[in-house]
């Protein structure tokens, strides 16, 4: 199974509980705290390409204030880059694998592709 990389906000009770299911399922997941240090274009990109809109928090006030519904995609990653708090969570990257883990249990399908 090739590395698993979890978009992780240590703050959000969905983005624990997946990092839980994966480390119950006895797999390490190299951590990125996207808040902390905002991914670069191109990896936000590659994961606009196998997620799109899924990959952007709709509920946020700040989603409805860019009018990001509207937005090119290109808008959008600009918008990512600027506030990453748009960036859903928990987004699980397993190779060319991306799922964004919502509910958590959900990543338990990258589990069963394992065995």
């Amino acid at each position: 199974m090739p590395e698993i990389r979890i978009y992780h906000n240590p703050r959000c009770s969905k983005s624990r509980a997946c990092l839980q299911i994966l480390e119950e399922g006895g797999l390490t997941a190299h951590q990125v705290r996207y808040l902390e240090q905002t991914p670069a274009r191109e990896e936000l990109a590659w994961l606009w390409q196998r997620l799109g809109a899924a990959m952007v928090r709709p509920g946020e006030a700040l989603y409805k204030e860019l009018n990001l519904a509207q937005a090119s995609p290109d808008q959008v990653l600009e918008a990512l880059i600027e506030h990453p708090i748009l960036i859903e969570r928990p987004i699980v990257i397993a190779g060319d694998r991306v799922i964004v883990a919502r509910p958590p249990e959900k990543v338990r399908e990258l589990l069963m592709e394992r065995q």
